[in-house]
């Protein structure tokens, strides 16, 4: 016989239950066949009236006819978000287009899926979708990947607030000896500030050099296709020269204002995440503002550096300062729903309900729901609770899956008559309901499973099982467990 498996309480309770339903199952049969029947056709019915009551989707032929650049549906059942993907021109035909250049804008994107109300599932299929098709939403240049590609847009730049630089080292004695930041500053603190004439220089330096290298990467291109090269040798060293000027100019930019980046980054302390932190993702925005800088548009290198430095730093905190990181997108969308719901706060004087942000934003209210539960910070199981903060949070919590005492003393009970009923079966009987029903160690088995068991056939098993089961309908046994009967 097998060796016994003890089973939890809600198991075995589950099984007793399983065994007492198939022991009436035979007597019940055939008053379900009937409603199973009217309810199959029920079913039917109106799965046709939904089919007709569905929207009609362009079939790929008419697309084509109608010079249409979209995914054809063989390419949208193998994506990800095929489920509800199929039935939407207007994101086909945006992924086709990002699919053919390679890349998409983010803006695009966000504006095609703002008034489809996605859950945040849905979006994380759809982002699965874009990686599939290789649609790049972001920089080319893996370390920047998660800023914006996009050129702001002059009156953006106009905007921008001239930051007061702060000086390294008047921060210094706000560290400790050994902390990180304090190094850091006393570093970039020796740098010195750029004049506006040095940083034409830089910035011309930077534009020859940008030009050189489309130069260079032409002649590398004619090399591997084998063809003739037709600058001369004094042309290429010049190149390669203005190259590393460039390289050079981009580096001194760089690192001449990465106090600009630390005096923007202490603005953004206490938001959740750490200064030497807040100070690396502002830096990356400094190195992406070099690589895009042109003088020639006459911004101020800090003001255009500014923009970008910003951009990375509030991303960062987007995406990074929660304990559960949260998508970008959603965050987007849980500050638009904070900012409503303070305006509403001033207008009706209470705490705007779910309702009313729903009617102000345009937006279900499963959603407003939906988008308030996930702002909720998470809390520690171990904060302290009392004044002595002698106890901790997780102390209050009841354990959903502990049983109360009454219930483990029936569940007791249960097993004892459980195995008193089996018992009176014959020892082959028995063994196959105990099988059957998963009764000794959790696992149902088939009947060709049990028939292997016996070395005979399912049939013979289910004939044994059916006359058990006969058995157990008798009240002198049945009565002993429908006691225990929800």
């Amino acid at each position: 016989m097998a060796n016994e498996f003890e089973l939890s309480p809600k198991e075995l309770k589950r099984q007793a239950d399983a065994l007492l339903a198939a022991a009436d199952a035979a007597e019940k049969a055939a008053e379900r066949e009937p409603a199973a029947r009217s309810a199959k056709k029920s079913t039917r019915k109106k799965g046709e009236e939904t089919a007709q009551e569905a929207p009609a989707v362009m079939t790929d032929e008419e697309a084509r006819k109608a010079g249409i650049l979209r995914l054809d549906d063989k390419q949208v059942a193998a994506l990800p978000a095929a489920s509800w993907l199929m039935n939407n021109e207007k994101l086909r035909e945006l992924l086709a287009r990002g699919k053919k250049k390679g890349k998409l804008d983010s803006a695009d994107l966000m504006d095609a899926v703002d008034d489809l109300n996605l859950e945040s599932d849905q979006m994380d299929q759809l982002y699965d979708s874009l990686e599939a098709l290789n649609i790049d939403i972001s920089a080319d240049d893996a370390l920047l990947a998660d800023l914006p590609d996009d050129e702001p847009a002059a009156e953006e730049i106009a905007d921008v607030e001239e930051e007061e630089l702060v000086d390294p080292n008047t921060l210094v004695n706000s560290f400790s000896i050994d902390d990180p930041v304090r190094m850091y500053l006393k570093e970039i603190g020796k740098v010195p500030l750029l004049s506006p004439d040095e940083e034409i220089d830089l910035a011309q330096a930077m534009g020859a050099g940008n030009e050189a290298d489309r130069k260079l990467a032409e002649i590398d291109r004619l090399r591997k296709e084998g063809q003739e090269i037709p600058y001369s040798q004094e042309e290429i060293s010049a190149w390669k020269s203005a190259h590393a000027k460039g390289e050079t100019a981009k580096q001194k930019l760089a690192e001449a204002n990465l106090r600009l980046v630390v005096s923007i980054a202490k603005r953004y302390v206490g938001r959740g995440m750490l200064f030497l932190d807040l100070i690396q993702e502002g830096n990356l925005g400094l190195i992406k503002a070099v690589e895009k800088f042109d003088y020639t548009k006459g911004y101020k290198f800090s003001t255009y550096a500014t923009w970008w430095i910003r951009q990375a730093i509030t991303r960062a905190i987007a995406d990074q300062a929660r304990t559960i990181r949260i998508p970008v997108h959603m965050v987007e969308t849980i500050n638009k729903v904070i900012r409503v719901s303070r305006q509403l706060l001033q207008e009706l004087g209470h705490d705007p309900s779910p309702n009313e942000i729903s009617a102000e934003m345009g937006m279900p209210v499963e959603k407003v729901r939906e988008i308030l539960k996930i702002a909720q910070e998470p809390v520690s199981l171990e904060t302290p609770i009392g004044e002595e903060e002698d106890s901790h949070l997780g102390d209050f919590i009841p354990d959903e899956g502990a049983s109360e005492p009454s219930e483990a003393a029936s569940f007791t009970l249960l097993k004892e008559q459980l195995m008193d009923v089996l018992s009176t079966l014959t020892p082959r009987e028995e063994k196959v309901l105990k099988l059957r029903f998963g009764i000794e160690d959790g696992r149902t088995r088939t009947l060709e499973e049990v028939g292997k068991e016996f070395n005979v056939t399912r049939e013979r098993i289910r004939q044994i099982e059916a006359k058990a089961l006969r058995k157990l309908r008798h009240p002198s046994r049945s009565k002993k467990l429908k006691d225990f009967l929800n």
